[in-house]
């Protein structure tokens, strides 16, 4: 028999706890129609002061969960997914703004795609409730999401979800706050779950939110950017690398017209952008280097392949690997030899005024040509420490195969002697 265990965290929610679990056990007959013939309600108070915890006790067919002091919204999520008999845990939060009436279309949405998290969607659905400054949140949060993961999301933060509990080992560790949900989005992405979004219609809450829209927005974006890095540090630190070049390439272009067009000084703003410049050229080279450098860490460490890339594909970072050796040392000669080369004509007479520009141009050049260097190298001694394993597997291999047919002559030789 398949069961949902619907857990549902709450902290001072009295005014609206007995309405939502009598909507939740509500469904029982909805989940028998799509399959899921058991239904297993799990409300775990974290620390409440008012009476939630009578309520649901007094509540047939909820179970009570009770921290003694206040642990967070992702802690008493877990502890309920802890608790959880059923081979499907859904969650939803205690104050009526998600509908629990949509479980049975998550289940029946999870058994039809095949899929091991099924989100309830916010942003998707016709009817939303949301107050404007949270759904601009939401907005911003999902589209970081996409945008580091390569993969489209319209809800990274939904409190409403559907997941095979046999995935927790995959997804886990999660955090104790708020930010568990867009923790658990892009974890879920990494892990290469198969996660799929099913439009809900939102509420206005009951009772005074808990949420605060500034400080827990910053935290919510520091948790996707460094759960992010842990799986996929290419992604992010290559499109800040590539952003960070591409700015580069359009001041040095224009430099370059300017020179054309007869330019041979510039003014405060000019000199600014020539700084800039180089900074960004450096900075560009220098995040590319680190984000390659830091996904064959993260593959050294799970000991297995680099599975993500800059567009989310690892042949993308292998093929980058391969280049970095041939076009760092072309990058640090073509500076070298235009350093060499102003140099000389500045030796011969030539005024600085008009040789300033082939220095900055021999700086950047050469900068960047080392760093490209520096990082192929690292690349180098990085991908020599992930085959290790499998080279000292191969050759243990090798050799016990070469005892095998050296000891029966060894063995003939024995007796021979003996």
């Amino acid at each position: 028999m398949t069961t949902l265990s619907v857990v549902i965290p709450a902290l001072n929610e009295e005014d609206g706890i007995q309405d939502i679990m009598a909507r939740v056990l509500s469904i029982r007959s909805s989940l028998a129609d799509v399959n899921v013939e058991g239904l297993e309600l799990i409300v775990v108070d974290d620390g409440s002061t008012d009476r939630t915890p009578e309520l649901v006790t007094a509540t047939p067919g909820a179970r009570l969960i009770r921290h003694a002091t206040n642990t967070g919204y992702g802690a008493a999520l877990k502890t309920g997914f802890a608790a959880a008999c059923g081979e499907w845990v859904g969650f939803l939060d205690a104050d009526g703004t998600y509908p629990p009436e949509y479980f049975p279309a998550l289940c029946q949405a999870a058994q039809d795609q095949r899929a091991d998290i099924v989100v309830g969607s916010r942003m998707a659905g016709t009817d939303s409730q949301m107050p404007p400054v949270r759904r601009v949140g939401n907005l911003i949060f999902a589209r970081l999401v996409s945008v580091i993961s390569a993969q489209s999301i319209t809800d990274s933060a939904s409190g409403q979800r559907v997941f095979k509990k046999s995935v927790l080992e995959r997804i886990y560790p999660l955090p104790d706050g708020l930010n568990l949900t867009p923790v658990m989005s892009i974890r879920a992405l990494h892990e290469q779950l198969k996660m799929i979004e099913v439009p809900i219609p939102y509420s206005e809450r009951v009772g005074r939110s808990k949420l605060n829209a500034l400080r827990d927005g910053l935290i919510f974006t520091q948790s996707i950017v460094w759960t992010a890095l842990h799986y996929n540090p290419m992604r992010l630190l290559g499109l800040i690398g590539l952003a960070a070049l591409g700015l580069a390439a359009l001041i040095g272009l224009g430099v370059v017209a300017a020179r054309l067009q007869g330019v041979t000084s510039f003014g405060p703003l000019g000199a600014f952008a020539l700084f800039a410049a180089l900074v960004l050229a450096v900075a560009g080279v220098s995040f590319l280097g680190l984000g390659i450098s830091f996904n064959y860490f993260v593959a050294l460490f799970h000991k297995q392949p680099v599975r993500q890339g800059l567009l989310g594909r690892p042949d993308v970072t292998q093929k980058l690997d391969r280049h970095l050796g041939w076009v760092g040392t072309v990058s640090l000669g073509l500076g070298l030899v235009l350093g060499l080369v102003s140099l000389v004509l500045g030796l011969q007479g030539l005024p600085v005024s008009r040789l300033w520009f082939y220095y900055l141009a021999s700086a950047s050049l050469s900068l960047v040509g080392v760093q490209l260097m520096v990082a192929w190298v690292q690349m180098q001694v990085l991908d020599a420490l992930k085959a290790r394993d499998n080279l000292i597997a191969e050759d243990m291999r090798a050799n016990g195969q070469a005892e095998v047919r050296v000891k029966p002559e060894v063995r003939a030789e024995a007796k021979a002697q003996g």
